[in-house]
C-alpha cells in the first residue's frame, strides 16, 4: 500500500518536471525567435539607413560630414548586430542549463524517492517481524 503511494508521487513529480521542462523550452524558444526578429528589424533598418546615407554623400557636395555619418551607422549596426549576437548566445545557455537542471532535479527525485521506499519496506519488515 505504501509502496503504490510512493510510485504514485514518483510518478507524480515526473510528469510535473516533464511539464516543467516543456514550458522552460517554449519560453525560450519564444524569446529566441523574438531576438531574432528584433536582429533582423534593427539590421534591416540600418542597412536602409546605410543606403540613404551613401545616396547623400553621393548628392551633397561636402563629402566629409556625409562619410561621417556613415561611419558612425556602420559602426552602431555593428554594435547591434554583436549585442543581438550575444543576447542569442546567452538565450541558448540558459536553455541548455535549464534542461540539464530539470534532468538532475528528475533524477535526484527519483533517487530520493527509491531511497526513502528502500527505507520504508525495511521498516515495515522489521515492525512485522518484531
Amino acid at each position: 500500500m505504501v509502496v503504490e503511494q510512493v510510485v504514485s508521487v514518483v510518478v507524480a513529480v515526473v510528469v510535473l518536471v516533464e511539464q516543467v521542462e516543456v514550458v522552460v523550452v517554449v519560453v525560450v524558444e519564444q524569446v529566441v525567435v523574438a531576438v531574432a526578429a528584433a536582429a533582423a528589424a534593427v539590421v534591416s533598418n540600418s542597412s536602409s539607413n546605410r543606403s540613404s546615407n551613401n545616396s547623400s554623400s553621393i548628392s551633397s557636395s561636402s563629402g566629409s560630414s556625409s562619410s561621417s555619418s556613415s561611419s558612425s551607422s556602420n559602426s552602431s549596426s555593428s554594435i547591434v548586430v554583436v549585442v543581438v549576437v550575444v543576447v542569442v548566445v546567452v538565450a541558448a545557455a540558459l536553455a541548455v542549463a535549464a534542461a540539464v537542471l530539470v534532468v538532475v532535479v528528475e533524477v535526484v527525485v527519483v533517487i530520493v524517492v527509491v531511497v526513502v521506499v528502500k527505507v520504508v519496506v525495511v521498516v515495515v519488515v522489521v515492525v512485522v517481524v518484531v
